[in-house]
């Protein structure tokens, strides 16, 4: 690892298991979605560690990047009501 201190840092990022990287220090959900190729229409969510809930991420939240590496899961949307094997 270089010592310089304007070297970019890489920061490694998962979502679905699958590794993505960004130089970014923060990105927004949505910016997350497009860099893994989510459907924009999906939900995505932050896994959090132990018992404490995962947290619903949205499209204009920011996270940072920065830290423990951050994995991500997409939802498809849920359709609540209507069930189209009737």
């Amino acid at each position: 690892m270089s010592n310089d201190p304007t070297a970019t840092r890489v920061h490694k990022f998962f979502v679905d298991a699958q590794q993505f990287e960004t130089t970014e220090t923060a990105l927004s959900g949505l910016q997350i979605k497009e860099k893994a190729s989510v459907t924009l229409t999906y939900q995505l969510f932050l896994e959090e560690e132990g018992d404490t809930p995962d947290r619903a991420i949205a499209d204009t939240e920011y996270i940072s990047m920065e830290g423990k590496e951050k994995h991500f899961f997409a939802v498809p949307p849920a359709v609540f009501g209507n069930d189209p094997r009737r």
